[in-house]
């Protein structure tokens, strides 16, 4: 079984990095041109470099974040950068009228909506986990909770379109990472709930895709300031995650993940060695420079 194991693992990754490349060859920017896409927690960070990535496509952007003034410069550059559109609605995802209110606004102004693109996060923490169930509770309904609500609301449109539910998770959704307790919870539930969904969609012929995109240390602003001091390897650029996003998404792929040899490959041991994977896990943070709680 051990030789079973050193020969099948590796064989398993070739196999997969092979369908992964092969498929990511046969994106076309022109894809997005002209498409409704609706973009969440776009203010910064890989959000913000989507909007942008989908502006040079010349799709009809909507964005959203809390930050007005924030989205107000990325919808001014959107438009600068060719997007056919582009519009904003401000708001707190904690509020499930923003939700709502972002729906509503892509069928009055856009006349559908092609692709939804769910990537916004509440703010946590990075550190030890502090008992506070109160937070857990918040952070579950910004950022899960909240995305099971857009998906209802923008169902009907993407049925009619058949268009792609893309979903922004990460490696902490797929495997236990210390010092994010609240947020990998978020993530774990959303892995859940939009695999079980896809599976439904499947048995009922609903032509909707979804891509769930798990991500590993990503160069952003929050996780920059929360993590680099304590992770031992190095961000991958937020630019080219989240054009890997969009073609992922574009592609109607089951899951994107990047890096691919930082997030996939690791999983590969989940099944077959998890004591291993969590010792290698461990071995990435330096806890002692944690900040002070």
């Amino acid at each position: 079984m051990g030789l079973l194991q050193k020969i099948l693992i590796p064989v398993l990754g070739l196999v997969l990095a092979f369908c992964f490349y092969s498929s990511r060859e046969n994106f076309k920017p022109e894809m997005l041109k002209g498409k409704r896409v609706i973009v969440t927690g776009a203010s910064t960070g890989i959000g913000e470099q989507m909007a942008y990535h989908l502006a040079r496509m010349g799709a009809h952007i909507l964005v959203t974040a809390r930050t007005k003034a924030k989205l107000q410069q990325v919808v001014e550059r959107c438009r600068a950068l060719g997007a056919s559109s582009a519009r904003l609605v401000s708001g707190s995802m904690e509020d499930m009228a923003t939700t709502r209110q972002l729906v509503e606004v892509a069928e009055a102004e856009l006349g559908g909506l092609d692709m939804l693109i769910l990537n916004h996060v509440g703010k946590s923490y990075f550190n030890y986990f502090d008992g506070d169930v109160g937070h857990v509770q918040k952070l579950l309904d910004i950022n899960f909770l909240s995305y099971v609500a857009m998906t209802v609301s923008a169902l009907p449109m993407l049925k009619r379109s058949g268009g792609s539910i893309v979903v922004v998770s990460s490696m902490a959704g797929k495997v236990g990472f210390p010092f994010t307790v609240p947020y990998s919870a978020t993530k774990f539930a959303l892995d859940g709930f939009f695999s079980s969904l896809r599976q439904e969609f499947s048995i009922q012929s609903v032509n909707v895709s979804i891509t769930l995109c798990i991500l590993g240390f990503i160069d952003t602003e929050n996780a920059m300031r929360a993590a680099a001091d304590v992770l031992l390897m190095s961000p991958a650029p937020k630019e080219e995650c989240a054009l890997e996003i969009i073609k992922g998404g574009t592609l109607r792929q089951r899951e994107v993940y990047y890096r691919y040899a930082s997030t996939k490959l690791p999983l590969l041991l989940r099944d077959w060695a998890a004591e291993l994977l969590d010792l290698l896990v461990r071995q990435r943070y330096r806890p002692e420079r944690l900040r002070a709680a």
